[in-house]
């Protein structure tokens, strides 16, 4: 029964989605559609032409009119991660933090205006999210190459496809093309973004939100196999899980017990402590195999297993004992997120300064 399930979810992974994923990639991908042996074809006819659901969207982009903004991406990244290696998922993060709110559209990156607050200020990033001087380095980099041309959206996707590459994860045909908004919605990244304590009720309501399902949601939050946490994310779970002064009872017993010494009942909130304690700067599937003996270190890892969903915990398990078939599965969902609500044509603009809009 489990190779029958485990066999219908790879047929339904593979049918469901466009995304072309090399496992184990270099640092050449091009643009996709012609050449590299990526199968897919060009523009509006190939893998992410609008018949299949990423209108104005597509890896070729810039194949024209800025042909080296990968490599510009890349060359940034491979220097700040070879000097900082969590530096990696903050940039995913970022990425993550900036599709859950308004869509795929550069806002999270907005500083402070007397138009809007920035999003930098709400309750999940405030203190937490990272990584704008990266971003600020390759869009100075960019507009000294191509001035006015690639977007800061489309930067924080290359950057979120780059920083898992070079922590040794999968590798996808990117579709480009989004431009970025001229505003932020601090109520939407309050109301939008997971936080840390989230039952998998919560969690599955977010995702869907956004249009993500069940496989996206325990795919996508294979992202924490490499970054850490601040204290203040966990310490509910090590002191006061269920408003009863007990720690969470699906945390594994040494695992709590380390926890402890990282994050004190009273003070060092500030403290952080490794998502994945095994690997925390390589992108595997240890993330999944940790959550199996109960040491996935906030709620909404946990609960990916303990919250009794069949559907999640049917996941972590495949994704546990198949690194290839989570790398495949993460590489799509990162497609499908990647594709919320991006601003295309003549809507938005391409900013000049990644913080402030034109």
């Amino acid at each position: 029964m489990a190779s029958l399930l485990y066999a219908t979810f790879m047929l339904i992974a593979f049918l469901s989605s466009s995304a072309v994923c090399f496992a184990f990639p270099g640092f050449n991908f091009g643009w996709g559609g012609t050449g590299g042996g990526s199968g897919s074809g060009g523009g509006g006819d190939g893998a992410f032409g609008g018949s299949q659901g990423y209108t104005g969207l597509f890896p070729e982009f810039y194949s024209f009119s800025c042909p080296q903004a990968n490599d510009i991406v890349m060359s940034v990244l491979q220097r700040v991660i070879a000097k900082e290696p969590r530096m990696a998922a903050s940039l995913l993060r970022l990425h993550f933090h900036d599709c859950f709110v308004q869509g795929c559209d550069a806002s999270v990156l907005l500083d402070d205006s007397v138009m809007f607050a920035s999003e930098k200020n709400s309750v999940p990033n405030s203190n937490s999210i990272r990584g704008f001087e990266v971003i600020d380095e390759i869009k100075s980099k960019l507009e000294e190459a191509c001035p006015q041309t690639v977007s800061c959206a489309d930067i924080l996707a290359l950057a979120a496809r780059g920083s898992t590459v070079l922590s040794g994860g999968p590798n996808w045909e990117l579709p480009l093309g989004r431009r970025d908004s001229r505003q932020a919605s601090l109520t939407d990244s309050n109301n939008n973004l997971p936080p840390p304590n989230s039952t998998i009720q919560i969690l599955i309501t977010l995702f869907r939100r956004q249009g993500l399902d069940e496989v996206d949601l325990v795919s996508l939050s294979g992202a924490h196999t490499i970054g850490m946490a601040r204290c203040t994310a966990f310490k509910q779970r090590l002191y006061n899980q269920d408003g009863n002064d007990q720690p969470d009872s699906t945390l594994e017993r040494t695992y709590y017990n380390d926890l402890k010494t990282v994050c004190p009942k009273t003070g060092g909130d500030n403290n952080i402590s490794p998502l994945d304690f095994d690997s925390p700067a390589r992108f595997d599937n240890i993330y999944f195999k940790l959550i199996m003996g109960g040491k996935g270190l906030l709620t909404s890892d946990q609960v990916l297993l303990a919250g009794n969903v069949e559907g999640t915990m049917f996941l972590v398990k495949a994704f546990a004992e198949d690194d290839a078939l989570f790398f495949d599965q993460f590489a799509r969902s990162m497609v499908k997120m990647g594709n919320i609500n991006p601003l295309t044509g003549y809507n938005g603009e391409v900013r000049n300064n990644c913080r402030v809009a034109n």
